[in-house]
């Protein structure tokens, strides 16, 4: 997520959860079997169409079985329905496995996890200055190669490639940052994990696995994605082309490698769960470093291929996977034990699903079985002139700004004046959810009833964010015309310090954007008077009916004058 923020010399930031608290807290009562199954059945039947794809979600307390069910097709063309013991293909869920590997080799010694990735893959640049443990939680700043344009979707994602292609598919590509600087999701990364288990064991990474991971646990129904054995079990993959059901677009899976080349099924990663979270995987000192956020992965919570996120007021350890025909979600409540897998076999994750993602999905699955569900999309009634007093901008930490507006009788929320409304349903007088369920915003007033704050709460948990009330800017003495602004339009600039603005008008809204940043509103206090509407600057245009020469901005004290660009 990032700011919002007309600044003099500012860069843009990333503002993330901070990580969770490794105690668990005291969990509410668990509901019954009975109670899980008949949220899950209704889950299932609302977000899975008959005579198309579906899913298979399996919900577990311990090692007991609360739920297991299926819904869709595996074979939509021959009306095979989807069983709950049917073959998907797991997609980055997969990073779990793989990094699982690694630790057993670090348990063997055959591998440290501060080891640079020259020991393992000689001749990559920079690998002298990369570690195992940074290719484990994303620090390490290697290109993800499914970003590069046009390679996911031509010719080249189907061709069969080699450990050794596949790493020269991305090896020259510059890097994202230096190594431990900072955090950023790379496929690429774990392609050269892959490698490192390859090196040190002297096998293919994903026979490796097989031998080391799936057999000891007996798990018969996990393995590569590129065998021709599984592949003919697998369930059929598909996409949607608009609202036409298409076959998902093809791919190598080879190509994916120790990011995203795994097949399983609901029951096999049960087995896996509680084998791992139970010790029976890799000792403790390494579990240990495999949940616990490290360095720049503490600012998302990652830690070796697993998230640590929160469930209400439980740690949660998770992660997801999309890979072409495919979505799946593995959720891991600790202390309560719970156990969340959701397979699905086509790669739409929108509102052909009734609204909810497969993550949405399953994290409301865990908050069932933990007894303490998320409340309901019900709205209540609330009266227009109630909704009307909440509108204006509200500042969070980190010049984090959250408008409000009522839109269709409908308050809604948009982070920064470029975010997407997003509609909020009161459930109670100054309690509104998000579309997702999940995230609520409550309004607070003060004594004599005005709207002071807004409390947003991600997940519907903790003591949430405050953002304060912004003082509405003074209103124009006289109306303010679009015909008066368009002689600001244009792009200004600062030579000696680098700085270029340009105005813009993005229907009647005129804004203003730094190189490097998100546009800002400038809202008008007067024809050449504005204050941007998602921070503290003010802009100032000289008078008069031609083209304005300069736009001179102001903030926090600083004065810095731009010169228009002919």
């Amino acid at each position: 997520m990032k700011r919002r923020n007309l600044a003099l010399a500012a860069l843009l930031m990333a503002r993330t959860s901070a990580p969770l608290a490794a105690q668990t807290p005291a969990a509410p009562a668990s509901a019954s079997p009975a109670e899980v199954a008949r949220f899950a059945d209704a889950l299932l039947k609302s977000k899975y169409r008959t005579g198309a794809p579906g899913g298979v979600v399996l919900v577990a307390r311990g090692d007991t079985v609360l739920y297991r069910g299926a819904r869709g097709d595996a074979d939509v063309e021959k009306n095979v329905p989807l069983r709950t013991d049917s073959l998907f293909r797991i997609g980055s869920v997969t990073k779990q496995f793989a990094a699982a590997g690694v630790l057993k080799l670090v348990e063997e010694g055959k591998v440290k996890l501060d080891d640079p990735l020259a020991k393992y893959v000689p001749g990559f640049p920079g690998g002298d200055g990369i570690t195992v443990r940074q290719l484990l939680n994303h620090t390490a700043g290697v290109k993800d190669y499914t970003g590069i344009k046009g390679y996911m979707t031509g010719p080249l994602i189907q061709r069969d490639l080699t450990t050794a292609q596949m790493i020269d598919v991305f090896k020259d590509l510059p890097a994202d940052f230096d190594p431990g600087t900072k955090w950023n999701y790379s496929n690429s990364g774990y392609v050269l994990v892959g490698a490192i288990i390859e090196a040190a064991s002297g096998e293919p990474w994903h026979a490796y696995l097989e031998r080391a991971l799936f057999r000891p646990l007996g798990m018969t129904n996990t393995g590569y994605a590129a065998d021709p054995k599984r592949v003919a079990r697998q369930v059929k993959p598909y996409s949607y082309d608009k609202d036409i059901l298409v076959p998902a677009r093809p791919i190598s899976l080879t190509q994916p490698h120790a990011a995203g080349s795994l097949l399983s099924t609901a029951d096999d990663l049960l087995k896996w769960t509680r084998a791992l979270h139970e010790g029976r995987v890799i000792n403790s000192a390494l579990y240990t470093q495999m949940v616990t956020p490290a360095g720049s992965a503490r600012e998302v919570g990652y830690g070796f291929g697993i998230f640590r996120e929160k469930l209400r007021t439980h740690p949660m350890l998770t992660h997801g996977g999309g890979i072409f025909g495919f979505i799946s979600a593995l959720n891991y409540v600790p202390g309560p034990d719970i156990s969340v897998i959701l397979l699905e076999n086509d790669d739409q994750d929108d509102d052909r699903r009734g609204g909810e993602s497969a993550d949405t999905a399953a994290r409301r699955l865990a908050a069932i079985a933990l007894g303490d569900p998320y409340p309901a999309l019900k709205p209540v009634a609330v009266d227009a002139a109630a909704l009307q007093a909440a509108e204006g901008t509200y500042r969070f930490d980190g010049d984090v700004t959250r408008i409000l507006r009522v839109v269709d009788g409908k308050l809604t929320a948009q982070r920064g004046s470029r975010g997407e409304p997003a509609p909020l349903t009161p459930i109670a007088a100054d309690d509104f959810l998000y579309p997702d369920g999940f995230n609520r915003l409550k309004l607070e007033r003060d004594a004599g009833g005005r709207v002071i704050r807004a409390r947003i709460f991600p997940n519907g948990d903790g003591a949430g964010d405050v953002g304060v009330r912004a003082a509405p800017a003074a209103a124009a003495s006289t109306p303010v015309t679009r015909a008066m602004l368009e002689r600001l339009v244009g792009d200004y600039a600062h030579a000696e310090a680098g700085l270029t603005m340009k105005v813009f008008f993005e229907g009647e809204a005129l804004l203003a954007q730094l190189a490097g940043q998100d546009p800002v509103t400038l809202r008008p206090k007067s024809p050449v008077d504005f204050e941007t509407e998602e921070s503290n600057a003010s802009v100032h245009f000289p008078a008069g009916s031609a083209p304005a020469g300069e736009a001179t901005m102001r903030q926090g004290g600083r004065e810095i004058t731009l010169k228009r660009v002919p």
